[in-house]
């Protein structure tokens, strides 16, 4: 194998541990056992409410297992028959495979023992303790309930963090793992005994704070293919400096490996690999592994939490842009990458008029470089085409293009 890899080797192996090398031609529905696999391949989802088209942890599966019910999805989270995610903490709040919660369990000690300063303020208040009580015992006795069903007569404050007292009772019980998310009803929290959410067939031994951190730090060395040091701890969701002496006995174990690589700044780099992609490591390298996808990626995927990887992977900057003013975004409020085999080649900015079943694209952008070609066009539009049917919209409409022939010449192959 060569002494320095080349960057599209890397850029396929980095695609292809996410799962995003195979063509979705022909791809059938995936089953419930797939789904669970994607998100056990993945570590976790992020979670989030932005809704202009489906919620991201939707997108995120269906950029690698294409047309899925977002139902099915739903019913492996919150179904107690078919449970086998949940909504944890992991890279923010997160979907997670329910075998990983044990996982969860040093962070929640570590949260009820030593709580941050917002969180210990809050506990030192008069009365939060006698509210912690009364909101677990109301729920062991009436069964999961939201926040709506606690009243509240104290004034609307507006600031973000400055919820209603059974709020902040509801989340530090969620928190140290008295509670677990057991439904959503129009995206609202519902709230329920860990005991009476997590199957009983669930390994809740608890590891210790070491072990917890290497299983996440080893996991994101599998899932990002190729990094270094620091972007594993990015996608791990922990601090660098933490991580370092941890990087230090996976290296020394040989668990991962050092290689040679130039990236997209043109200067040598050290990357670190996990042994299980040495293979595929090798297969990229001779080409046996090819990036065929055309699809597309939310701003909060997961090829994205490492920082600075998509630079130096691809020379391409994923931004989320939808908590800036509107006057100071480049791009728009909520973009999604366009990844056509190893590159990523542009963005657009949707929204979905459910009403209406029409998506329109406020902005479609074309990343310097790349070459208007039939291929190119053609695999957009059949992605654009599958990501209509994914939102079950009948129209779709280009308001914005740069260059504008991108959107001319997309329009013929729509």
């Amino acid at each position: 194998m060569p002494t320095k890899y080349p960057l599209s080797a890397l850029r396929a192996l980095a695609l292809h541990t996410q799962g995003l090398t195979a063509s979705q031609v022909s791809q059938p529905a995936p089953t419930l056992d797939e789904m669970v696999a994607q998100v056990d391949s993945l570590g976790c989802v992020q979670i989030d409410a932005l809704q202009v088209v489906q919620r991201s942890h939707y997108l995120v599966l269906w950029s690698r297992l294409g047309d899925y019910s977002a139902d099915d999805l739903d019913r492996l989270i919150y179904d107690p028959q078919h449970r086998r995610l949940f909504e944890g903490w992991q890279h923010a709040a997160s979907i997670i495979t329910i075998a990983d919660y044990r996982y969860q369990m040093p962070h929640q000690r570590r949260l009820r023992e030593a709580p941050a300063d917002m969180s210990a303020s809050w506990l030192a208040e008069p009365g939060s303790q006698e509210l912690l009580a009364t909101v677990l015992e109301r729920i062991r006795k009436e069964g999961a309930l939201r926040i709506a069903d606690f009243e509240y007569d104290g004034p609307q404050r507006g600031s973000w963090w400055d919820w209603k007292p059974a709020k902040n009772a509801l989340e530090h019980h969620l928190a140290w793992g008295d509670l677990m998310i057991s439904q959503r009803h129009n995206f609202q929290r519902v709230y329920d005994l860990t005991e009476r959410v997590l199957p009983a067939w669930v390994d809740v031994r608890e590891p210790s704070p070491e072990a917890r951190d290497h299983f996440w730090l080893e996991q994101a060395f599998r899932v990002l293919g190729v990094c270094q040091p620091g972007w594993a701890a990015d996608y791990a969701f922990m601090k660098r400096g933490r991580a370092a002496p941890l990087v230090n006995n996976l290296l020394q174990d040989g668990v991962i490996f050092e290689i040679q690589a130039v990236l997209q700044d043109g200067k040598d780099h050290s990357l670190l690999v996990h042994r299980q992609n040495r293979q595929a490591l090798d297969q990229a390298a001779e080409l046996a592994i090819m990036p065929e996808r055309t699809t597309f990626l939310s701003p909060f995927d997961n090829l994205f939490w490492a920082r600075g990887r998509d630079d130096l992977l691809w020379g391409f900057h994923n931004v989320l842009e939808a908590y800036k003013p509107a006057h100071t975004r480049t791009w728009g409020y909520f973009c999604l990458a366009i990844l056509h085999r190893d590159r990523l080649i542009g963005r657009f900015d949707p929204r979905l008029d459910r009403k209406n079943k029409r998506l329109t694209l406020k902005a479609l952008y074309l990343e310097s470089g790349i070459e208007l070609d039939e291929r190119l066009l053609s695999s957009v539009a059949t992605s654009l085409q599958r990501f209509m049917t994914f939102h079950n919209a009948v129209e779709i409409v280009i308001e914005n293009s740069y260059p504008q022939e991108f959107a001319d010449r997309l329009e013929t192959f729509l």
